[in-house]
Formats: C-alpha cells, sequence, structure tokens
C-alpha cells in the first residue's frame, strides 16, 4: 500500500457456466485489473492469487460482488471474513444503462459494473449472511423438502385431472382417504388395474392383496368389499382402445409420482435428523405451530446470523409479513408486499394456520383480526404471522423460548 494508507479495492465477478471475468476497481473507479478465469481450481486459484496481489489479507479481505449466492466459486470466496455480495441481476441491469446508453453487453464490462456497485453503493446491499455449515446444511435439506413436496402435489393433480378423463371410479374409491393419491393403498390399486375395465374385474381376494402389499393392517376385509362396490358400479367407458391407452399414460404418470412420494419421505427424514443438533432448534420449536418441518423451513430462510438482520422489522419485510405503504401526492395507499421471500412466506402462511389451533393467545388475535378490524381470513393471518415473527426474532435474539403469557398478555386476560 502506498504512503502506507489504505487504498480500498473492490472486485466484481461475472459468472457463467464454465467461466468467469473478473475485475478490480480502486476508490477512485479506476480498473487495476482484469482476469477470464475457468471454473475450476486452477481457475479458482488464479482468483486468490489476483486478490492477494492487490492486497487482500485474513484480516482485511477485498469485498466481491457476483450475481449468485451459490454455488462452488461463491464457497470459495465465502473462507475467512471475506464480504460476498449477492447482486440482483436486474439491479445489476439498472446500474449498466448508468454507463452506457448504446444498450451494449460484454461479461468483462459486467464485471466492472459488478465492481463499481460496491464502489458506489456498498453501504446500499447487503453481504451473503455469515450462517453456520450446519444452518446451511439444514437450509439445503429444508428447501428441497419443500421442492419435493410442490412437485408430488403437482403430479398428484395431473394424475387426478388424467383419471377424471377416464376412470373416475378410482376417484371415488379414493375420496374417503387422507391425502387421496399419494397413499401407498391408491398407487398399488393403480398398479394392479390400471383401467376401469380391469378393477371392474378384480376378486375381493385380489383388492385385499393388494391393500396388503400397500402396508395396510386393518380393516382390510371391509375395505375391499366397499372398493369392490364402487369398481362394479356403472360408469361410462372411454372405447376399449382408447381406455388402454390412457392406462398406458396413466402408469407411467404413476411412476413419476412414486418417485415424488420417495423423495419428499427420504428428505424429511434427513430433515428430522439434521434439525433438532442446531442450537436455535429448540426455541423455535417451542413456537406454536411450529413441529420440525415447518420448523427447519423457517431457520433455512432467515438463517442462524444473528447480525443479519438489524431489527425485527427488516425481518417482517424479508418475510412478506409486514405491509407496505405506497404514498404520493395526496394519495397513499397500504397494500401487502409482492417482492419477498417466497418461500418463508409460504412457511408463514401453515406456521399461523397451525397456531390460530395451537394457542389461544394467537387465536384471540386472529378473532379480534377479523371481528374488530375487518380483516379478510389472508389478511388476518398474514398480520398473526407479522407479530409471532417479530416475537421469533425478539426470542432468538435474547435466547429465550416462547411462553404464551408473555407473547400475548392481553388476549389471555380477555379469554379469562
Amino acid at each position: 500500500m502506498h504512503h502506507g494508507e489504505e487504498i480500498l479495492i473492490y472486485c466484481g465477478i461475472d459468472w457463467a457456466e464454465r467461466t468467469h471475468d473478473v475485475a478490480l476497481v480502486d476508490d477512485s473507479g479506476q480498473l487495476l485489473a482484469k482476469r477470464h478465469i475457468t471454473d475450476d481450481a486452477t481457475g479458482y486459484k488464479i482468483l486468490l492469487d489476483l486478490l492477494a496481489e492487490y492486497g487482500d489479507s485474513q484480516e482485511n479481505p477485498i469485498p466481491v460482488a457476483i450475481e449468485t449466492s451459490r454455488g462452488l466459486l461463491v464457497a470459495v470466496l465465502r473462507t475467512g471474513k471475506r464480504q460476498v455480495f449477492a447482486i440482483n441481476p436486474m439491479a445489476a441491469a439498472r446500474y449498466r444503462d448508468r454507463h452506457s446508453v448504446s444498450r451494449k453487453k460484454s461479461d468483462p464490462g459486467d464485471a466492472l459494473v459488478l465492481a463499481n456497485i460496491l464502489r458506489t453503493d456498498m453501504h446500499a446491499h447487503r453481504p451473503l449472511p455469515n450462517d453456520s455449515d450446519l444452518g446451511r446444511a439444514i437450509a439445503v435439506l429444508a428447501r428441497a423438502q419443500q421442492d419435493s413436496l410442490w412437485n408430488r402435489q403437482q403430479l398428484s393433480n395431473q394424475l387426478r385431472s388424467l383419471l377424471r378423463e377416464y376412470y373416475p371410479a378410482a376417484l371415488a374409491a379414493f375420496e374417503p382417504w387422507r391425502n387421496g393419491l399419494c397413499r401407498p393403498e391408491a398407487r398399488e390399486l393403480l398398479k394392479a388395474a390400471p383401467t376401469p375395465t380391469r378393477a371392474a374385474r378384480m376378486t375381493r381376494t385380489q383388492l385385499e392383496a393388494a391393500l396388503r402389499r400397500a402396508g395396510r393392517k386393518r380393516g382390510i376385509t371391509a375395505e375391499a368389499a366397499r372398493l369392490r362396490g364402487i369398481f362394479r358400479a356403472d360408469y361410462a367407458h372411454q372405447p376399449p382402445l382408447v381406455e388402454d391407452a390412457l392406462g398406458k399414460q396413466m402408469l407411467a404418470l404413476l411412476v413419476q409420482l412414486e418417485a415424488a412420494c420417495t423423495a419428499a419421505d427420504d428428505l424429511a427424514e434427513a430433515v428430522e435428523e439434521a434439525f433438532p443438533q442446531h442450537p436455535d432448534a429448540e426455541i423455535i420449536l417451542s413456537f406454536p405451530g411450529l413441529g420440525v418441518q415447518l420448523g427447519a423451513r423457517v431457520l433455512a430462510e432467515i438463517g442462524d446470523d444473528k447480525a443479519r438482520f438489524a431489527d425485527a422489522r427488516g425481518l417482517k419485510a424479508y418475510a412478506g409479513a409486514s405491509p407496505i405503504t405506497r404514498a404520493s401526492g395526496k394519495k397513499s395507499s397500504i397494500t401487502r408486499r409482492w417482492v419477498k421471500n417466497d418461500r418463508l412466506n409460504a412457511a408463514g402462511y401453515l406456521w399461523a394456520f397451525a397456531s390460530i389451533t395451537a394457542s389461544p393467545g394467537a387465536k384471540a388475535h386472529y378473532r379480534r383480526r377479523r371481528d374488530d378490524h375487518g380483516d379478510w381470513h389472508a389478511a388476518a393471518q398474514r398480520n398473526l404471522f407479522n407479530r409471532m415473527l417479530g416475537q421469533l426474532y425478539y426470542c432468538l435474539q435474547h435466547d429465550t423460548p416462547f411462553e404464551e403469557h408473555t407473547a400475548f398478555p392481553t388476549a389471555l386476560a380477555a379469554a379469562a
């Protein structure tokens, strides 16, 4: 460093699948170095050597801006105290327009734009949170589990609409079961009888065998009798050739649904193993409405870096729980947030729903929002989620479990 004074340096990386462009700028916006590196260990070493050459050290690392928050490159950069900023591509595109009117785009130019974002506006962007490895591992599992459930639901919906086209007896047969098409009994029966014609021919013994194969233990005789009655009733049919073809399509879809069900179960098991090991798990599980799976999803999205949110308001805005005010001239409107963490918002919806039955205080709060404030169900639930998220923030910061009478003092007094 010159004359003992510290020249601040910023790094921007425009990443791609196989190669990345790197740019370093100093405090005055002067381009110091640019490199084109490959996405492998050799490329990462060149990058770290380049940063070291320009004064990067353990105590004083060079901050990096990049348009992604995941991948090996980010993992390599996140070692030590280095701040890595994941810049939204939309924001980066707006910055690019400030410097060039011609709408030209180049990857080395983008790396320079990213470095300049940190130089001018570092205070307006947040670095990636400093979460523990266990916290990040739980996040991977909880998000994958959530994705597998969404995927299972989608496949189940596709299967339902296909059965409606040619096989209404199956839908009638599975109607009383919870999680109808996702149950092993339903899948076994559809494999044994992919068409209504085949189903009508099944004997009571065959039906009982299918239920046993699916792992059913009780009430097998009665259930087989009920199914036989439904399958033998009178329904309209597709022409035989069409019915067989639709049966083959259904079996192909069933294979995908089975895989999705297995994936959801396996990932749920992995979450159940990992989540209780986390130091924050006890506090999260003390909240009404949060079990292991939902608690893990909440932890996955808020992370375990206590310095990540300056206050509860920041967390509520991030979750899309708090309302947003738009004011211009004489007009002012309060609406819900559209820009939010969708996963945390989806988990919050389920959390609020479950807490209404699990906590008398939460129930009273919800009723008050409905009756006194005239909120719709979704708005009252969002308001409850907003309140409980604030309580969770407080409990995690102060390392104390949830207590009903502290959380909802007025509601309980009124109820008593």
